[in-house]
């Protein structure tokens, strides 16, 4: 411990610091979140809409698929508007065409531009102040507006019903028909969007930006980044930088060139006879592999839609599997997936921590964790189709069907399951882990890999802190714990600690520069990662503080990724250090191509949305959709695929990779992933970006803008990447299958891993 005595001190007090500052953040979120108002009000005390009313449209929209169509402040789907943006344009236009009809008899485009320049100073005016009454709660509206606001209604009961006349729109936004089938549920869906608008478009009070920093960007009233976002977006650079050179020197300085210390002549796992609990893993791995491909072809026709919008090459498919459904099931079987990977690396290492033996009864816990998994995928997926298609009650929709939550989507009894397995892994886990740390010697990595384990069991929790009817800033602050600091965060560090266990297990690496090196890495890991989670609620209602605190510490987030190639180089080279290595080339190719995806789809795109600024404009764009992609699956993704086949080459034994199958496999899936990201999500997504710039948010999303011929050539030129990416799935499926229930190779006759566990 003395050894590692300043490491453990400065982690331990990067989180005390980093959990402090998101506590008071989180302080900050529920005393300043833009309020609800108990009544919006006409000058004349006439009641439009209440507190109720508001969150019942809440409820709507959730039950509609919430964040799959479309989004809310900025957080959802991209083929229909970002319901904000587009709600407040058509608001502040139909304001503008009723005061040019009251005051010159003419619409507002007949104007010249000086009278429409005397008009848009009126509705900056009207529509930023804030006419909120804390004593009585009550906004107070003006006639126009709420004429204005009538119309705006009135549309999107339309477009949310089975209009005819809006059917073409609803195509172009992938939205089935009937997409909200209540009158009384889409009145109050309207009430929603209103509220939310209006917080977009309200200064909050001794205040000269609005309650969502001014986001979206709106010229007609001024909604343009204040100036805290541009002075913290110039900071976060200047921090990544000065981050960046003071990692370079500090590494420069301190590492220590280790002795390479001689590999053993055999794979110190493969000495270890295979437990119980072990060889119950390969349904786990089936598991993995037949949810990623479930995924991936979901993925496919999720895509699809975004050009023919309700058909399937013709078909009609909306009615009961529409956009809003497939692509719950696409974002969920990739959470089901990449965690069932991690889950059975975990229940692998720990009968290894345990002395190389079961505790009693963990293989029945593995058999059980196992079915829950399934009940909860086969539950959670059903409650969906459930809720999208209307099939459930209105008051069991949030239980049992959608939440409406992007990533947290599953109903919240099926969130609970979650939770709860999550939480029987951890028991799991533990029972291999405390006898170890009882032993002598040195347990400062297996330390660290514990309470790594531990925060994952317990940090899902978070996503429970919310309610149906919660404040949509307050949600949002939860569930990016769970989006961001549990899987960015503790999956990250779990996943450093764990491969360097192995390694060091192996005789490959020293148990000190392992533990060392993954002790830094978390430190890095907790210090950006933990404040930086606020980075994803700029203009989510929060204030100006959030902003600064998620600018800053994001830009860390970056810091550690410049050196990720130095050490996919450093795993890569220990392929070369024993002969018996080579059959694990590919779990490890797996885990370098990591290491590059982390250094691209989470360092470079990951900061391309992260300064103030650049989220101001891109936020809720397809350049979000490159991040997401790239740093999901090009992460954690090829992470749980290596996961689940280095545990498939131990409980398989006398299988041998297809070099020729695991080939195609691996460069498809990469160049797959860079075709969909270069021919399609890029390219679009800087379109919107310079659309959002030069014009508005709500123009950038806009149906207009999206239906454009070049628009609809790059979605279909997504198709190519998809197809190269799902045949590289369906090879990874093919080894794993085949390893699983394929004939057996006989062992090997020159000491190799087939040979050693015979």
């Amino acid at each position: 411990m003395r050894e590692y005595k300043k490491l453990w001190w400065s982690l331990i007090g990067v989180l005390v610091v980093a959990f402090g500052v998101l506590g008071w953040m989180g302080k900050e979120v529920y005393n300043q979140a833009p309020p609800i108002p108990a009544q919006v009000v006409s000058a004349d005390g006439r009641v439009i809409m209440t507190e109720e009313q508001i969150l019942d449209g809440q409820v709507a929209w959730q039950s509609a698929g919430g964040m799959t169509v479309g989004s809310i402040l900025g957080h959802g789907a991209y083929q229909a508007p970002d319901w904000t943006a587009d709600w407040l344009h058509r608001e502040l236009t139909a304001w503008l065409d009723l005061a040019a009809k009251d005051q010159f008899g003419l619409g507002y485009q007949q104007l010249d531009a000086d009278r429409q320049a005397v008009l848009e100073r009126h509705l900056k005016a009207e529509y930023r102040k804030n006419t909120y009454d804390a004593a009585s709660g009550a906004v107070t509206l003006s006639n126009r507006r709420i004429q204005a606001i009538e119309q705006t209604a009135a549309y999107y009961d339309k477009l949310f019903g089975d209009d005819p006349a809006l059917r073409e729109s609803r195509v172009h936004f992938a939205m089935k028909e009937a997409t909200l089938p209540s009158p009384e549920a889409r009145a109050r869906l309207a009430n929603f969007f209103f509220w939310t608008a209006w917080a977009a478009s309200t200064d909050r009070p001794d205040s000269t930006a609005t309650y969502t920093n001014n986001w979206p960007h709106e010229p007609l009233i001024d909604n343009v980044p204040t100036p805290e976002n541009i002075i913290w977006s110039i900071l976060s650079v200047i921090i990544l930088i000065a981050g960046v050179g003071l990692l370079v020197w500090t590494w420069a300085f301190t590492r220590k060139e280790e002795e390479e210390t001689p590999a053993p002549a055999r794979d110190p796992i493969a000495q270890m006879a295979l437990t119980p609990s072990q060889r119950a893993l390969g349904k786990y791995l089936f598991l993995v592999v037949a949810l990623f491909v479930t995924q991936i072809f979901i993925g496919g026709f999720t895509a699809h839609y975004t050009v023919e919008g309700q058909t399937f090459y013709g078909i009609n498919v909306s009615e009961w599997l529409p956009y809003s459904l497939v692509r719950t099931w696409h974002i969920q079987a990739a959470l089901f997936w990449i965690a069932t990977g991690f889950l059975a690396a975990g229940l692998f290492l720990a009968p290894i921590l345990n002395g190389g033996k079961d505790p009693k009864y963990q293989k029945l816990g593995v058999d059980i964790l196992f079915w829950a998994l399934i009940l909860v995928v086969v539950g959670s997926f059903t409650g969906n189709f459930a809720a999208i298609a209307h099939l459930l009650p209105q008051n069991l929709n949030f239980w049992l069907g959608h939440q409406g939550y992007e990533y947290v989507e599953l109903g919240r009894l099926w969130q609970i399951g979650k939770f709860l397995g999550i939480v029987f892994w951890l028991v799991l886990m533990l029972r291999g882990i405390i006898p170890a740390l009882r032993q002598k010697g040195d347990k400062n990595l297996l330390a660290l890999f514990s309470a790594s384990v531990v925060c994952i069991g317990l940090f899902y929790g978070a996503g429970l802190a919310y309610g149906e009817r919660t404040h949509i800033t307050i949600m949002e602050y939860w569930r990016w714990w769970v989006v961001h600091l549990w899987v960015e965060g503790f999956f990250e560090v779990f996943a450093t600690a764990a491969l360097a266990f192995i390694f060091s297990t192996m005789g490959l690496v020293s148990k000190r520069s392992a533990t060392t090196a993954s002790l830094a890495s978390a430190i890095l890991f907790m210090l950006g990662g933990t404040p930086g989670t606020m980075h994803h609620l700029y203009f989510s209602g929060t204030t100006t503080p959030i902003m600064a605190i998620g600018a800053a510490f994001s830009a860390l987030e970056v810091v550690p990724l410049v050196v990720l190639g130095y050490e996919a180089w450093e795993n890569w080279r220990l392929k070369a250090r024993a002969p018996w290595m080579e059959n694990l080339r590919w779990p490890l190719k797996f885990f370098v191509c990591v290491a590059f995806w982390n250094m691209f789809g989470a360092g470079v795109f990951g900061f391309m949305v992260n300064p103030p600024v650049a989220l101001y404009y891109i936020q809720g764009l397809n350049t979000t959709a490159v991040h997401a992609h790239a740093a999901l699956f090009g992460v954690y993704g090829f992470l749980a695929l290596g996961f689940t086949l280095f545990v498939l080459r131990y409980v398989r034994p006398t299988m041998q990779f297809n070099d020729s199958l695991m080939n195609t496999a691996f460069w498809c899936m990469n160049i797959g992933l860079v075709m969909m990201i270069t021919l399609s999500l890029l390219p679009i997504g800087l379109m919107q970006f310079y659309a959002s710039v030069s014009v508005g948010t709500w123009w950038a999303r806009s149906e207009t803008f999206m239906q454009q011929d070049i628009m609809q050539t790059l979605r279909w030129a997504r198709t190519f990447g998809d197809v190269v990416f799902i045949v590289g799935g369906l090879g990874v499926m093919w080894q794993v299958v085949t390893a699983l229930w394929g004939t057996r190779a006989a062992p090997a006759a020159d000491g190799s891993l087939a040979a050693q566990r015979t």
